[in-house]
């Protein structure tokens, strides 16, 4: 079953460490977000695949959009 990693907040997306294909484990940042000069790490919250990665850097993300997903 696939998992949405979703924005927490309306920020900008300052990197990205994954791409599709890629394995993770629980607890591993997949992105960073920056909102406020603050850099805020996206982790994954259980261990997986990376299906996909709908954002780049530069990205404006609002509350609850779909950033990364995993399976």
């Amino acid at each position: 079953m696939a998992e949405q990693v979703r924005a927490e907040m309306v920020a900008n997306v300052f990197e990205v460490n994954v791409a599709p294909g890629d394995s993770v484990e629980a607890g591993q940042p997949l992105l960073v977000l920056e909102s406020m000069k603050m850099e805020i790490p996206v982790v994954a919250e259980s261990a997986g695949v990376v299906r996909e990665v709908t954002v780049t850097p530069g990205t404006v993300v609002q509350e609850g959009d779909v950033l990364v997903v995993l399976e």
